[in-house]
């Protein structure tokens, strides 16, 4: 299929159109898209706090592949292809702990946690557990390359982009300030939303601050649109920033304990950066978050939200009104992503336009995304 000419998108945010309808709405478009933007960069999958302990396992689906987020017996985070080496059997179907191996339920052939092929029962016929065909140093489990960063793991599947470091070098430059022990809040400090929408729009519609007097007047009343900045970087992140971050008090009067370190801009700055494809992080004097944007279709994504501390131990009745709190701000985001999509399937619309003082951020997503799928040389119709 001829795909929709992209040129007008990498136009200057004054003359710029945003992605056309059919990057969010056409089943072909989304099958490029999930090998030029998703499968061959680094994509958040997951984050580490799902394997907290030796030997946790938790089997997920990654664009439809089958994946195995494990914490090795060494207390290394590892992703692996969730399939036996031998005839392709799922190894994983729910979270659980490894006590001892990975066991396939086929044939029961068992895999150490770090993925390193240990028994073939019968390989050989009856009571031979070797053949000389079968060479278990190269049927270990297949592992997808990975990154964390911010207690988020990073995959790269197609396993050839450069180092996560080199490829973030700006944006790890730009928060190294803020590069401290994460403590995942627990089971309270996390919850999931599912939208209706496109896995973009909602990285468009976070990167931005403009619909803040509209959207979240709550939010506005006490970090209003004018106390806001953009976050403009033409290449692998963008987002915003306010300057008058408040910390959330407890009845009485006692705060989140802050992480160490922080220079005054920290005192009441905050920022909040989609790294792209599908990563959202905010980043506090007291706490942080990470949002991954889990596409399970074309118009169906999940939100997975995680909340972080500079201590291992705080409050829970604090934590829980800090997790309702966020909780309100992203679920008054859904019907505005919702309804981009819903807006999406209007013949007539061009992709729209970019307000050159307000867009920047979610212009340069536009402008990031075209250039993937340009420089796959996908065949394109004229404007």
């Amino acid at each position: 299929m001829t795909q929709p000419n992209l040129s007008g998108v990498m136009r200057p945010i004054e003359t710029a159109n945003g992605l056309g309808n059919k990057w969010y709405t056409d089943a072909s478009c989304f099958e490029d898209e999930k090998q030029a933007v998703l499968q061959s960069t680094w994509t958040g999958l997951a984050v580490a706090a799902d394997v907290p302990e030796p030997g946790d396992a938790v089997p997920l689906s990654f664009l439809g592949m089958p994946l195995l987020l494990i914490r090795d017996k060494e207390g290394e985070v590892r992703v692996f292809y969730n399939t036996c080496r031998h005839r392709g059997m799922i190894l994983v179907d729910e979270p659980r702990k490894i006590e001892g191996a990975i066991r396939c339920p086929y044939h029961s052939w068992c895999y150490a946690t770090n993925g390193r092929l240990v028994t073939t029962p019968h390989v050989g016929g009856p009571g031979q557990n070797t053949h000389d065909c079968m060479k278990r140093e190269d049927l270990g489990l297949i592992e997808v390359r990975s990154h964390i960063w911010r207690d988020v793991v990073f995959v790269n599947v197609s396993g050839d982009a450069p180092a996560f470091e080199e490829v973030h070098a700006d944006l790890l430059k730009r928060w190294s300030e803020v590069e401290k022990p994460l403590y995942h809040g627990g089971s309270d400090s996390r919850f999931d939303l599912e939208v209706q929408s496109n896995w973009k729009l909602a990285v468009e519609n976070f990167c931005e601050a403009y619909h803040l007097p509209w959207v979240h007047p709550g939010l506005n009343a006490i970090s209003r649109l004018e106390d806001h900045y953009n976050i403009n970087e033409a290449g692998l992140y963008s987002g915003q920033g306010t300057l008058v971050y408040q910390q959330l008090k407890g009845d009485d009067g006692t705060t989140f304990p802050d992480f160490e370190g922080l220079s005054d801009q920290w005192d009441q700055g905050a920022e909040y950066i989609a790294v792209y494809p599908n990563v959202l992080l905010g980043a506090q004097r007291d706490h942080a978050f990470a949002i991954v944007l889990e596409p399970l279709a074309l118009d169906r994504t999940v939100e997975h939200i995680h909340l972080y501390y500079a201590t291992p131990e705080t409050d829970a009745d604090m934590r829980g009104k800090n997790t309702e709190q966020w909780r309100v701000v992203f679920e008054e985001d859904v019907f505005v992503v919702e309804g981009m999509q819903q807006g999406r399937h209007a013949l007539g619309f061009d992709g729209g336009r970019f307000s050159p003082a307000m867009d920047g951020p979610t212009h340069c997503f536009h402008s990031w995304v075209a250039s993937r799928l340009s420089d796959r040389d996908l065949p394109q119709a004229a404007e």
